[in-house]
């Protein structure tokens, strides 16, 4: 593997990614699996392992993530109660999953993304109104068994690969605890910052990231992120657009790991 800082792109490659950045930063931030763009970037373009692409990928997930939440936050556009049991179950998941991840066997893991993605679109197209709604957030079931089971599995998938966590994060919050899309979306990125923090420990342990395409990408990836904030907070039916844009990535994800 080539040193943990060289960087050696064309003038092509640094415009891919200026593109890729920008772009995955908002998608990650308004539904997710915008790795499912950049990791083929760090195989391909980059030359690296597939291992090391998904954890240099981590990089860039944390720094737009973080941006993200920093801006909801200073916007005060998020209810944040009843989340502190989901972030700590996530977290706790993603730390084990992150260690199953050196041996990542891609093929079968294509299946089970694409598989799950297929499920994700039935999810989405029946009724589409729990999607979109103003309820209040149900907090006490933030401790319930099927809370903490459900966002310890998403945290050991996120640990495990990132591509589409935010997705199967934004549906449990949707659709379990009854956070509304906006509020769903500041939640899923504070804990995406948590669990990216040992999930990115775990990966330089075993030599498994790449820290200047990583930070390169990342530069860009918080670009994004900071516009599809900016956006959700002045968009009047915003919880509409994300419930299209996720149906959107998820048909385009599902048929990518399937075919």
């Amino acid at each position: 593997m080539p040193d943990l800082f060289t960087i050696d792109l064309s003038l092509m490659d640094w415009a891919i990614f200026l593109v890729a950045g920008i772009v995955t930063g908002i998608i990650n931030t308004l539904a997710g699996s915008g790795s499912l763009i950049t990791l083929p970037i760090f195989v391909f373009i980059c030359g690296l392992p597939a291992p090391v692409a998904n954890g240099t990928n981590r990089v860039g997930v944390f720094l737009q993530s973080a941006v993200g939440f920093g801006t909801y936050y200073r916007n005060d556009k998020t209810n944040f109660s009843g989340s502190g049991w989901i972030v700590a179950s996530v977290v706790i998941g993603a730390v084990l999953g992150s260690f199953i991840a050196v041996d990542l066997d891609e093929e079968a893991m294509n299946m089970v993304l694409g598989f799950l993605m297929v499920f994700m679109m039935v999810v989405l197209l029946i009724k589409p109104s729990r999607w979109i709604h103003e309820a209040a957030v149900a907090s006490h079931r933030s401790k319930s068994p099927l809370t903490l089971i459900t966002f310890f599995a998403i945290g050991v998938y996120g640990g495990f690969i990132q591509a589409g966590v935010g997705i199967f994060l934004l549906t449990g919050l949707v659709l379990i605890n009854r956070y509304t899309l906006k509020s769903g979306n500041g939640i899923k990125l504070l804990v995406v910052v948590l669990y990216s923090v040992p999930s990115l420990a775990v990966f330089f342990w075993f030599d498994q990231v790449h820290l200047g395409y990583g930070l390169a990408m990342a530069v860009f990836q918080a670009i994004g992120a900071w516009l599809a904030v900016k956006w959700v907070i002045h968009f009047e039916n915003a919880d509409v657009w994300i419930h299209r844009l996720l149906i959107v990535i998820v048909a385009v994800a599902g048929a990518k790991f399937l075919f």
